[in-house]
């Protein structure tokens, strides 16, 4: 007979969650912050990443998986554990470093006397697996391998649609750019997409689900193939899409036309395409017959839930947020102090309020552009595509609004202080280090380029640059107090 569900516990419930800076932990944390019979603590890398908290009554804990001391810490009291970690991106050997996560993890739970971890894993068999799902397969595998000490209840999901998330993102502007794709024989194979509101409901009911032993519950919306996402994608859109098939494409060569026409990186675009080369549907009925409340939103809702989201800047979370990728991640110190070289550039801005040019700064880049000779700054981006870097395609996740960590074209906010102060870490292929600040001083605007040679070819590429650099600058600092006067009141609040 299967479990019943039960209603939420009267008395309180203490649950750590981490991955909390993750594309899908930073929307359970809201979920369950809205939940008055939750007590929620996170463990993260850095908590500089989380912004202001929805509930002030959110415990942070900084440290990982790998550090036992902070991970004994974050554990201590604690009854349900969210397991929302991985390790793709973090170079050859992330299986290993996979299952030593997932052995610490497990371990630690057991010694602080939790009673239940709940994992999100990837949908598939391990015969078909690619070489990213097995690690996913294996971690659940490992989390669950003591249920006499600590249960384990296993989501496994398939394709997540959501903005923001990296397999939407593929799909939107491969259908938005290509009004005929040439795709290869992958496109045919069944996936099962779900909508990320759905995966989150999933995990937050699951914290008061009654079963014996482990479970595994497989989730999703109706099953379908990669080919058919992208034409009814194009529907929901009001777009007419041909796709071609052709046996030509190796999942190699997939991949880098993958990272050439979206914003997500090789080793993004190299699961994806690994993954879709074999099945990955549901093999069990547990959703419905213990979350029979949960009725998935259709593919096509999903996808306009998205677009909405994208269009009225109400992304919580992005794919380039967080994980292992240098990418996503961030650094808890900022180093410019070791910059071998500097361009500062100051202009003052008179009487605009000091609030406007914070705006009009943070509003830099994606669909908003750079202003000032925007051809040099698309010929910069393609450059860094082609050479394997983010590009200017990876846009940012709200046209008006950052917060540390977010990611901006080929930058990633590594500092950000209301009304003072920008921070970017250069993420383009360069050789060495480059950031470039912006600052209010007074009524002066002070933008200042960094840049940690890393040899000869670093100083090269310095130097042949700063007439481009003092050309780009000037300009730029002045766009920025032209803009100022025109951004909208609502744009200076941080979130």
């Amino acid at each position: 007979m299967p479990a019943e569900m039960i209603s939420p516990p009267k008395l309180v419930t203490r649950v750590l969650l981490t991955g909390a800076t993750g594309y899908v932990g930073r929307r359970l944390m809201f979920r369950l912050t809205g939940d008055p019979e939750i007590r929620l603590r996170l463990l993260v890398r850095n908590t500089a990443k989380l912004g202001p908290l929805p509930d002030p009554r959110i415990e942070t804990f900084e440290g990982s998986t790998f550090e036992p001391v902070s991970l004994r810490r974050a554990l201590e009291g604690i009854e349900v554990a969210f397991y929302l970690i991985h390790s793709l991106g973090a170079g050859g050997d992330f299986p290993e470093l996979e299952r030593k996560s997932a052995v610490n993890f497990r371990e630690a739970c057991i010694e602080a006397g939790v009673r239940r971890i709940i994992y999100l894993g990837g949908l598939g068999v391990r015969a078909t697996a690619s070489e990213h799902l097995r690690s996913r397969l294996e971690t659940g595998e490992l989390l669950g391998a003591r249920p006499d000490r600590v249960r384990l209840l296993w989501f496994r999901a398939g394709i997540i649609i959501g903005s923001g998330s990296a397999s939407f993102e593929i799909i939107r502007h491969l259908v938005q750019e290509l009004p005929v794709m040439i795709a290869p024989r992958w496109v045919e194979t069944r996936t099962q997409p779900i909508g990320i509101d759905d995966v989150v409901e999933y995990l937050y009911r699951g914290i008061s689900l009654s079963f014996p032993g482990n479970l595994t519950v497989d989730i999703g919306a109706e099953p379908m193939s990669f080919r058919e996402m992208m034409l009814r994608a194009a529907a929901v859109m009001g777009l007419r899409r041909y796709v071609i098939r052709v046996p030509l494409f190796s999942p190699r060569l997939s991949s880098y036309w993958l990272i050439l026409m979206t914003p997500v990186p090789f080793s993004i675009a190299r699961a994806l395409v690994d993954g879709l080369k074999s099945e990955s549907v549901a093999q069990n009925a547990n959703a419905a017959i213990h979350f029979p409340e949960i009725r998935p939103t259709s593919y096509e809702k999903a996808i306009a839930r998205a677009i909405e989201e994208i269009e009225t800047n109400q992304v919580l979370s992005r794919w380039s947020d967080s994980s292992a990728q240098e990418s996503c991640d961030i650094d808890k110190t900022d180093r410019i102090s070791e910059a071998v070289y500097i361009v500062k550039k100051t202009q003052t801005f008179g009487e605009i309020p000091a609030a406007r040019i914070y705006a009009a700064f943070i509003s830099l880049g994606g669909d908003n552009g750079w202003p000032a000779f925007p051809g040099l700054w698309r010929l910069r981006g393609l450059w860094d595509k082609l050479a394997g870097g983010p590009g200017l395609s990876r846009g940012r996740r709200d046209k008006l609004r950052l917060r540390i960590g977010d990611s901006l074209d080929f930058w990633k906010v590594l500092d950000l202080r209301e009304n003072e102060r920008l921070l970017l870490l250069a993420q383009m292929k360069v050789p060495g280090r480059a950031w470039l600040e912006f600052s209010i001083r007074g009524n002066t605007l002070v933008q200042t380029a960094y840049f940690l040679p890393k040899g000869i070819l670093g100083r090269l590429y310095w130097y042949s640059l700063i007439p481009v650099h003092g050309l780009i600058f000037k300009r730029l600092a002045g766009r920025i107090i032209e803009n100022a006067p025109k951004m909208k009141k609502d744009s200076v609040n941080v979130f």
